[in-house]
């Protein structure tokens, strides 16, 4: 398996931190103001702004929808016009790495902000759910598919789901869940998540220069 693909070390969490520290302070917020707006704890937010936290993607989630940014943005991408025709090709490892938790991703189409699709391809490092500390949940829908190795998703409403490479699954986001590679090796993934409508209005602003309950 190409081991190649994800290089999480590329795309410092300090650059990260730095983009979500010049959001907020673009809106003139206290680091306790963007708490209440973001749904995301004080010292969560402190330690991504400094670079010791990787945020997950719900995380990301309620920091982009708080304080009215493009998650592209995030990670350095050019915001584009919401047109028609549009597109974008990533090629093999160009991807925006991002490594939080038990998922080493890798964003793609980064380079198209104001998406309604957030296309992901995932490394799942954890082999067992003991790993997670909390679920996986936040608004929209997803589709994933086994693109090598094996995997089992965990959610609250259904029993353990087992996926082989090819197999898919499409399930809703607000149901807690949790995918472990069942295989030897880590297993990769392509993830979808559709945050079912449109994420970020014409009024969003541009940046500025520059444990739950646990799965049962």
């Amino acid at each position: 398996m190409d081991r190649t693909i994800l290089k999480p070390a590329e795309q410092a969490p300090s650059e990260l931190g730095k983009r979500v520290r010049a959001a907020r302070l673009f809106h003139g917020y206290t680091l306790e103001t963007a708490s209440r707006v973001c749904g995301v704890s004080r010292s969560t937010l402190s330690k991504i702004e400094n670079g010791v936290m990787s945020p997950t993607f719900d995380v990301l989630q309620k920091i982009v929808h708080g304080l009215k940014i493009d998650l592209s943005e995030l990670f350095g991408s050019a915001s584009k016009p919401n047109v028609g025709g549009r597109r974008a090709v990533t090629r093999k490892g160009a991807g925006q790495p991002h490594a939080a938790g038990c998922y080493e991703m890798e964003l793609l189409a980064t380079e198209l902000a104001k998406k309604a699709m957030h296309p992901f391809r995932i490394r799942i490092t954890a082999h067992s759910l003991d790993a997670f500390t909390e679920w996986g949940r936040h608004e929209g829908e997803e589709f994933l598919f086994v693109l090598s190795g094996s995997v089992c998703l965990y959610s609250e409403l259904y029993a353990p789901t087992h996926l082989e490479a090819g197999d898919s699954i499409y399930f809703d986001s607000r149901m807690g869940h949790a995918a472990v590679s069942t295989s030897d090796e880590d297993a990769e993934v392509l993830w979808i998540i559709d945050e079912g409508y449109a994420p970020y209005d014409s009024e969003a602003k541009p940046l500025a220069n520059g444990r739950s309950a646990r799965p049962a």
